[in-house]
């Protein structure tokens, strides 16, 4: 980018599970990028929103939900969520006032009071929240943290968001982009298409199959007529849970396959063949492959 005056830096977006952060990367990069799910802990990779304002390009790392890690898929999206903070221009801390998370809030504001960079607060939900409150909140935790601005904003509304966006902006450092204009997202497609199919499982089946599946890329290729064929396996922890996942005759897998496909053919903009298939494997937690595969790196 041989821009004049170019400025580009990275932001962490961290919170508790849920606060709304992949919602909030989505409108400040103005399309879609990370994955917006109502279950808890489904931002596996290091998905990075990148969003451009004049001359400054602000990469924002959309981290984990930072949570007590017991298993070690949780311990490798603590890794990938503070190994995305280490690199940072700028720390946001994105908070719901409405379900707080109290647990999940603390240890995470015990440890940014100890950071160097510069933080900054975020509220989130502001459209459904109570004024009184939301300020007595605001006060307390920068009482514990010296967040160095807070934001109010509502990233489902967008209300706030052109305020948080521009003086990201200002923060940047001079330097030259790290990609090019027209790439939202250093998401491989191959990847993106996997987390699309991963929330779709979780959209549909979030009450009857556990936070314990994974999706994985098989073979990605362009046919010779400029569409997509895309083949992607459904890796669950327990036998009972195939059935979960087929539904009646293949319609559940049926239905989560064609609102994949229709949501990965309007991203990448050409039309797309979506295969899917599910595979029972009890250990599929303690494969480094298949972590590797979702970006993240395997911690013993």
């Amino acid at each position: 980018m041989t821009m004049e005056n170019a400025r580009c830096g990275v932001v962490a977006v961290i919170g508790a599970p849920n606060a709304g952060k992949s919602t909030l990367v989505n409108a400040l990069v103005g399309q879609k990028v990370a994955i917006t799910s109502a279950k808890a802990q489904t931002t596996r990779a290091r998905l990075l929103g990148i969003a451009l304002q004049d001359n400054v390009q602000i990469i924002l790392a959309d981290t984990p939900g930072i949570f007590a890690p017991r298993r070690r898929l949780d311990r490798a999206m603590v890794n990938a969520a503070w190994e995305g903070a280490h690199a940072a221009d700028a720390i946001l801390l994105v908070v719901d006032p409405i379900k707080q998370r109290r647990h999940e809030l603390a240890p995470l504001l015990e440890t940014l009071a100890e950071r160097p960079e510069r933080k900054l607060l975020c509220l989130n939900k502001v459209d459904i929240s109570k004024k009184e409150p939301l300020l007595a909140l605001a006060q307390e935790l920068v009482g514990t943290v010296p967040f160095d601005e807070v934001f109010f904003v509502s990233a489902l509304t967008g209300d706030g968001v052109a305020e948080l966006k521009t003086h990201l902006a200002g923060l940047m450092p001079e330097g030259p982009w790290h990609y090019p204009e027209d790439q939202v997202s250093d998401a491989s497609e191959r990847l993106l298409a996997a987390e699309i199919t991963r929330e779709q499982l979780y959209r549909q089946l979030h009450e009857e199959l556990p936070y314990d599946s994974a999706v994985r890329p098989e073979s990605y290729r362009t046919r010779p007529d400029g569409s997509l064929e895309i083949h992607q396996q459904i890796v669950v922890g327990r036998e009972s849970q195939r059935p979960i996942v087929l539904g009646k005759q293949g319609s559940r897998i049926k239905a989560i396959g064609e609102a994949a496909r229709k949501e990965l053919a309007e991203q990448l903009g050409v039309k797309v063949h979506l295969f899917l298939h599910v595979k029972v494997d009890e250990k599929w937690a303690e494969n480094r492959e298949i972590f590797e595969e979702m970006g993240l790196d395997w911690v013993k």
